[in-house]
């Protein structure tokens, strides 16, 4: 790995500027889900344990530069004490002041960094304003990571810096999949639109041993292979583009699995009258809403054989019943196999964390990523500048 960890950094009577995510959901001014602070909690623990005191940086919606009340740190305060079990003092000014008064087990929770404008322009001077208040730099924070921020990215070169325990395990479960992977790989690709995909499907081709094509994105390479897809979803336009990636894929040895037999229904609702035909026999007044029970076999054959699975995206409509069926039955074949150890399966992306939680078996899989965008791109092959400023 290129990065460095909290085990080779000394933090005795150091300061520790941590960056992490903790851009929770609010509710009448109440955090309503604590995920994100919960994940810091080992870094905080082993800095302090180690003799370092720590100062959390983060970011909380978008102001875009600008003060903006609501999006004030001051708000996810009390809910970071709590997860934390500590005293937390959140600070807006005269930081300097309050770093050099820190006490005990004290933690401190910066402003917004986005309140200031040099935050997203990865300004050095708001960098350096940064990096006076401490001697070390810990990044917990993958998910802003494919940002070159003041916080993720310039910092990082001012400052002995290091991943920390989130941030670590997340690229460690990122290399196995797809870094340094067991053979067979598989990925499973889902959602709407092919267009928002490119980069992702382009990279992909080229790593894996079988690529699974889902949701509205199989009716768009169904129909680049001359086949009627109704009134489905469908992106036309990217015939050619459709076609590329499948010859690409060909020349790379990648098996493009696309469905071998969908459910079709004319309405878009929850328990719509529905019908499961061969692909190539779309009525014209119906839309492809899942992949069908032949597909789901055929995948579940393949994991099978796997030893490393990534995931992005459901196979059908998992929001309605039954058009989950495909999703619910891969997901919970690919969280089996993992469960015995079989299998390494990371999977991220927000409708993908959904749709394995509403099937019930986000626990069982290797890896699950709440990165977002981070995630994709680092799927689609970039490299993340807040990993990179790491090396």
């Amino acid at each position: 790995m290129g990065w460095k960890t909290l085990d080779d950094m000394d933090f005795a009577g150091k300061r520790a500027l941590v960056r992490v995510d903790i851009n929770v959901p609010v509710e009448d001014g109440t955090v309503t889900d604590t995920t994100r602070i919960e994940r810091i909690v080992p870094t905080v623990e082993d800095i302090q344990d180690k003799g370092g005191k720590v100062i959390l940086m983060a970011h909380f919606g978008r102001p875009k530069g600008k003060v903006v009340p609501d999006m004030s740190l001051e708000i996810i305060a009390p809910a970071v004490a709590d997860v934390l079990g500590l005293p937390v003092t959140w600070v807006n000014s005269d930081y300097a002041d309050a770093v050099s008064e820190m006490e005990g087990d004290e933690v401190l929770l910066m402003e917004n960094l986005r309140f200031n404008p040099g935050e997203e322009k990865n300004d050095e001077g708001f960098a350096k304003r940064l990096a006076s208040l401490g001697d070390i730099y810990v990044n917990d924070a993958f998910s802003a990571a494919h940002r070159a921020h003041a916080s993720t990215e310039a910092i990082a070169r001012l400052l002995p810096a290091c991943a920390g325990r989130l941030m670590a395990e997340e690229l460690g479960a990122l290399e196995k999949a797809l870094g340094h992977p067991e053979r067979p790989v598989v990925a499973v690709v889902g959602g709407a639109k092919v267009s928002t995909k490119l980069d992702l499907l382009g990279n992909l081709v080229g790593r894996v041993d079988h690529l699974v094509i889902g949701g509205g994105m199989a009716n768009t390479f169904l129909a680049a292979q001359g086949i009627n897809v109704g009134k489905s979803l469908c992106e036309h336009d990217l015939a050619d583009t459709a076609r590329d990636i499948l010859k690409k894929a060909e020349a790379a040895g990648c098996e493009i699995i696309l469905p071998r037999d969908i459910v079709v229904a004319r309405e878009f609702r929850a328990g719509a009258a529905n019908e499961t035909l061969a692909p190539d026999a779309c009525p014209d007044d119906a839309m492809i809403l899942d992949a069908g029970p032949a597909t789901v076999a055929y995948i579940s054959e393949v994991l099978e054989q796997a030893k490393t699975l990534v995931w992005n995206g459901p196979l059908g409509a998992f929001e309605i019943e039954p058009f989950d069926a495909a999703t619910n039955a891969a997901a919970k074949k690919a969280a089996a196999l993992s469960k015995v150890g079989r299998l390494t399966s990371v999977a991220g992306g927000g409708d993908t964390v959904a749709a394995l939680n509403q099937a019930g078996v986000a626990d069982d899989f290797t890896y699950i990523s709440t990165a977002g965008g981070a995630f994709l791109e680092w799927m689609e092959g970039k490299t993340l500048p807040g990993v990179a400023a790491l090396g």
